[in-house]
């Protein structure tokens, strides 16, 4: 297994099964935090359902190419990254990405997605790269503005978390438009 240096504290590292435990407990300490923007939280309840997701995951990537990967912070597991699909007809993905409340703040976010663009725009040579994220998520869409993403609307009502619809901002950054 490979890892991808952020800093000198930080890394990504690529899924494997025997990440789900940490995933899982990452999710079970954070649940009240991450509950309020990711609609897959209350479905988590089993070490298993982390092992679903990482199956997922890797056949996502045998399909289309896309990664997804841990963020890890002094060797214990902050936040995921990944892509949600590579459309390669069009050259495009978005990236998703959520992290522990007490990892928030040093910039493990900006610099994964930075190292996503890079992979995106230099390896797999990609045209456009989204992040969508919730209205009220002010975090996750400064990540997006910090790295000169453009936002380019929002969608209403556009994803069910829990026991309401909620909008999405749209942000996005093009091959051309991405200095690195």
């Amino acid at each position: 297994m490979f890892t991808c240096p952020l800093n000198a504290d930080a890394c990504l590292k690529p899924l494997e099964i025997r990440h789900a435990t940490d995933i899982y407990n990452l999710i079970d300490s954070n649940r009240q935090h991450l509950r309020r923007w990711l609609p897959f939280i209350d479905k988590t309840r089993h070490v298993i359902d982390s092992e679903v997701f990482v199956r997922a995951v890797q056949n996502q990537f045998i399909l289309d190419g896309s990664i997804t990967a841990g963020i890890w912070y002094k060797k214990e597991m902050a936040g995921i990254i990944g892509m949600h699909s590579i459309n390669w007809q069009n050259r495009a993905t978005t990236i998703g990405y959520w992290l522990g409340e007490k990892f928030q703040g040093k910039g493990l976010v900006t610099l994964s997605v930075r190292k996503f663009l890079d992979y995106s725009f230099r390896d797999l040579n990609l045209c456009r790269v989204e992040i969508k994220a919730g209205t009220k998520n002010s975090r996750s869409r400064a990540v997006a503005e910090r790295l000169s993403f453009r936002h380019e609307g929002t969608l209403r009502d556009a994803e069910w978390l829990y026991d309401r619809f909620t909008d999405l901002e749209v942000y996005a950054i093009l091959k051309n438009d991405w200095i690195g």
